[in-house]
């Protein structure tokens, strides 16, 4: 049994294009940190390997900072490290993993042939292979099936899982593919989530997810993984690892006659770290003031970006006397709602909203 840290998808020096650029230059620095933490645990947990698989940056360049920052988190671990560039990251000969001076237990794989290394005194052999170029063909596709099952065989991979017959450029890898590798345990990058454990043929196999969000296709806790893999069994552990949390939010301010205090009232507690996207939503007859709403709950977040999905108010029994198909779908409709309990009612509500939006072909949105 090995005990790993697999991370991918670090995207050090992001633009986060989003932010304002003071905000963005702060969390680049933050991304630095990340790879402190990472040390951190690596050295508290005792692994035997970190293997970090493909786009710990978010282009074939990186900032002066990054190159000193990812030298000396890797000085500090003590653990054998191994990348397997990306897409994003991918080798080449002036990229920054061939042009560092990292540190000698580090092993950047180089070829998109994928390569062996012997983890010492461990009975274990880590494979990896390289983006070189910012597409790649399929790195498993002629990977040969693992002879020595006396060993603990191991792959930091970058690429993307899919189904037969199915290409894409980057790295395409089926399950099949894995299950023929006969590898124990297969530690990919690319996705920004985590799937959970999963399993091809005697292979168990996942994503790390993205050590930090960047945008708001990336909510929620962001980390790494800790596997132990054994020749029969595979375990594997999320570790949160990321400083700040992207989130999405809705409030629905039917009927709120005072604005700021009806969202007041509906964030959750702990904001200030984090990001948000907010939504109002319901029916609202006034004009919002967008900006003027930013400006006073700014300071209970990182950042706060506000979008309007208010619908105009209607009377949805305006045109039930028409004598119009309309008039009498309305008609039956509040015949319905006047003889039902408060659950029918709502229900009776909902379902007139929805047919007169379609009949007239869409919901009146604000932009």
């Amino acid at each position: 049994m090995i005990k790993l840290l697999h991370g991918a998808d670090f995207h050090l020096d992001s633009p986060f294009d989003a932010l304002p650029e003071e905000k963005a230059v702060q969390r680049r620095r933050e991304q630095r940190e990340l790879l402190d933490r990472l040390a951190e645990l690596a050295n508290t947990e005792q692994v035997d390997a970190v293997l970090l698989s493909g786009d710990l940056l978010d282009s074939d360049k990186s900032y002066y900072e990054t190159g000193e920052a990812l030298i000396g988190a890797f000085e500090k671990i003590k653990a054998p490290v191994f990348i397997a560039p990306g897409n994003h990251d991918y080798y080449h000969r002036y990229a920054p993993w061939a042009v560092l001076k990292l540190p000698e237990h580090v092993h950047v794989f180089k070829s998109a042939q994928p390569e062996a290394v012997e983890l010492p005194g461990k009975g274990a052999v880590i494979w990896g292979a390289a983006f070189t170029a910012a597409a790649s063909p399929g790195l498993l596709a002629e990977f040969p099936p693992i002879a020595d099952k006396n060993k603990i065989h191991v792959m930091a991979l970058h690429g993307q899982l899919g189904g037969e017959g199915v290409y894409n450029p980057y790295n395409h890898i089926t399950e099949g593919q894995i299950a023929a590798t006969g590898l124990h345990y297969l530690a990919l990058g690319h996705h920004h989530s985590y799937p959970g454990l999963m399993q091809a043929g005697d292979t168990y196999y996942t994503y790390s997810g993205a050590a930090e969000g960047r945008g708001f296709d990336e909510t929620g806790p962001k980390g790494v993984l800790l596997a132990q893999v054994g020749q029969n069994k595979t375990t594997t552990r999320f570790v949160e690892l990321g400083s700040r949390q992207y989130h999405k939010l809705q409030v629905d301010i039917t009927d709120k006659l005072d604005i700021p205090a009806a969202v007041s009232a509906a964030l959750p507690p702990d904001t200030e770290r984090d990001i948000y996207r907010m939504e109002l939503i319901g029916e609202y007859d006034g004009e919002l003031d967008l900006a003027a709403l930013v400006k006073f709950l700014e300071d209970r977040f990182f950042h706060l970006e506000i979008r309007d999905r208010t619908r105009i108010r209607r009377d949805i029994w305006a045109q039930a006397e028409e004598d119009t198909l309309r008039g009498l779908f309305l008609r039956k409709m509040r015949s319905r709602y006047e003889a039902g309990d408060e659950t029918e009612r709502e229900k009776v509500v909902l379902g007139v909203r929805y047919a007169l939006a379609a009949m007239d072909q869409g919901e009146q949105w604000r932009g």
